[in-house]
């Protein structure tokens, strides 16, 4: 895919119907499939503090049986056609993805609509569910990656829906009755900001008639508003924290602070910033530094994480125990380095090629684009974002680099949590 083929503003058609639910739809002639996702606003945020875990809970019950069709006829049907459909939740939405034929796209649609209007939420398939849940999270509990994550979430984003799992813990999955699901899906689903981006060899003019037809009429008077949010600070002391994890030969580290928000005028600057920090090549400078140069690290690298209210910039490694002192002293050392002098010409003209050369690559399947469409509406990004793309990333200096990077990374206030088995 070129740059001059990206999705843009000719070729994006953007509806929002009478009930408040926005069509995006792309179509892609080459295809015989059709990709639909989407998402609604009744994530993890709606969670009361003793049920954490109950809008991930609902997601997964949509599909466990509806008003007409019952589990095995849900799968039955969606098998029968080679299709697929999923639910998942985020801290603001509950998503869902499916795929299929362009000629059974109806049958898609009406499945969708179906599980997301009227579940009914078996009391066995739901006992089944939570059962899933609970053993997933005795699994989380002994994953050191999983826990040292859990943990610097909770003390980044402290008294605030992001620092909260939206899989919750054991004791809330088990206060969550079949009542709260029911009660949950009653105020919090509806066509309110209800987005669907839709992909593939059907034109958009049927695409938005196959929705309406499906949604068109959905109305839910009583749907809650989404919640205001409390403001995130960012720390404003060092914090040392270690979850003991007997019996593991392998210690996970995570430490960082607050990043900027999707919106934030700096994100591209942070973002190609983090690339050269711990991404690109084998990992960027920490990776070469704590892994390639060191050895003391099996895995090292950066992520910036930027969401809708704030964003978190992390360092993730995985170490032996007895090297975990050693590997924060470097990649602190790295950090402080970061902070104090521009990134070279080079390191920034050779991370510019790797976004622009990479953008294309990610919008290879209609699933890609699909995803795409979502992320222009989720974050309000303007339909020709990915055509003024390049020039965006053009634009980032040395200097900017470094200003974004004294802005957010504080190396004397950072939260640093390790999870694993204490070294002897």
């Amino acid at each position: 895919m070129a740059l001059n083929t990206l999705p843009g503003a000719d070729d994006i058609t953007r509806v929002v119907l009478p009930n408040g639910i926005t069509v995006l739809a792309r179509e892609n002639p080459n295809s015989p499939s059709m990709v639909i996702s989407g998402y609604l606003g009744c994530g993890s945020q709606f969670d009361p503090d003793d049920k954490l875990g109950l809008a991930y809970f609902t997601s997964l019950a949509l599909m466990r049986g509806t008003e007409q069709r019952d589990f095995q006829t849900i799968y039955h049907q969606l098998e029968s056609m080679g299709a697929s459909l999923g639910f998942g939740v985020s801290v603001h939405n509950a998503s869902f993805a499916g795929r299929s034929l362009v000629e059974d796209i109806s049958l898609l649609l009406e499945i969708l609509a179906d599980c997301i209007r009227h579940p009914v939420f078996p009391a066995e398939q739901v006992e089944r569910l939570r059962a899933q849940m609970l053993t997933a999270l005795a699994i989380r509990a002994q994953d050191t990656a999983d826990m040292a994550s859990l943990t610097f979430d909770r003390i980044l984003f402290s008294k605030h829906p992001y620092g909260k799992p939206e899989d919750g813990y054991v004791e809330t999955i088990q206060n969550i009755c079949l009542e709260d699901i029911a009660a949950f899906h009653r105020a919090c689903y509806g066509p309110s900001g209800m987005v669907i981006a839709g992909v593939g060899a059907l034109a958009p003019a049927r695409l938005i008639q196959e929705v309406e037809r499906a949604l068109g009429d959905w109305q839910n008077p009583n749907q809650s508003p989404i919640p205001e949010l409390p403001r995130i600070s960012p720390p404003q002391d060092a914090v040392r924290q270690h979850v003991e994890i007997p019996g593991k030969f392998q210690t996970d580290l995570v430490l960082g602070t607050l990043g900027p928000k999707r919106s934030s005028p700096d994100y591209m600057a942070a973002m190609l910033g983090n690339n050269i920090l711990g991404q690109f090549g084998m990992m960027g400078r920490i990776g070469d530094v704590v892994r390639e140069k060191e050895g003391l690290a099996y895995y090292a690298s950066t992520s910036l994480n930027c969401w809708i209210e704030a964003g978190s910039w992390e360092v993730s490694a995985g170490v032996n125990p007895s090297n975990v002192d050693r590997a924060l002293e470097l990649i602190l050392a790295e950090i402080r380095r970061f902070v104090k002098e521009p990134v070279t010409r080079e390191e920034l003209e050779d991370s510019q090629a790797n976004f622009v050369g990479r953008l294309p690559l990610s919008m290879e399947s209609n699933a890609g684009v699909a995803n795409a469409l979502l992320n222009l509406e989720r974050f309000q990004l303007g339909l020709d974002y990915y055509r003024r793309y390049p020039e965006m990333v053009a634009e980032v200096t040395p200097e900017m680099i470094l200003e974004t990077a004294r802005t957010y990374l504080d190396p004397e206030r950072l939260i640093v949590v390790s999870a694993g088995t204490s070294k002897e």
